[in-house]
């Protein structure tokens, strides 16, 4: 297990299982928002953030937190290990209120207020996103890919790990 990728609804806990199992290995840790987003809560150029992600996965150990359907069969691809954060709607939707007013290492900015286009891109994960990846399980069948569908299997692992 050198070369991870951690995916799953937003809300699902994705960068907080992330820096955990990064704790544990020491391997490096690379956030796909902090690549994708300024502090203004602007993008940066399709260029720049592929020139970062291409620049993480050349590199020989990694753990990379995000889905960015665009560039997940890439990292797939890539990755020795799969970890699928797949919970149920509402401990997403608990995650983001979790979150919110907190600063995160793994966003350029702090969240202060909902956003209604993101909640809805939650509320249609498991129906329109989840079947992609999926998809994509079935296509690199050869990796390790674990799923996890509760907070507590997760944390379960790591404590074994540990």
């Amino acid at each position: 297990m050198k070369r991870i990728i951690v995916i799953g609804c937003p809300g699902s806990g994705k960068s907080t299982f992330s820096r955990a199992l990064h704790n544990i290995t020491g391997i490096a840790l690379y956030h796909l928002d902090m690549m994708y987003w300024n502090a203004d809560k602007t993008t940066v150029e399709r260029s720049l953030f592929h020139n970062r992600l291409s620049d993480a996965l050349e590199k020989d150990e990694w753990i990379i937190d995000g889905n960015y359907g665009s560039t997940m069969e890439l990292r797939l691809a890539a990755c020795d290990t799969v970890f699928f954060l797949d919970y149920p709607l509402d401990v997403c939707l608990d995650g983001i209120k979790e979150r919110c007013g907190k600063p995160r290492s793994d966003m350029p900015w702090i969240e202060t207020e909902e956003d209604v286009e993101f909640i809805e891109f939650i509320k249609n994960f498991n129906e329109k996103q989840r079947p992609h990846v999926l998809a994509l399980f079935d296509k690199y069948n050869d990796k390790n890919i674990i799923v996890f569908t509760s907070r507590e299997q997760a944390d379960e692992y790591l404590r074994e790990k540990i």
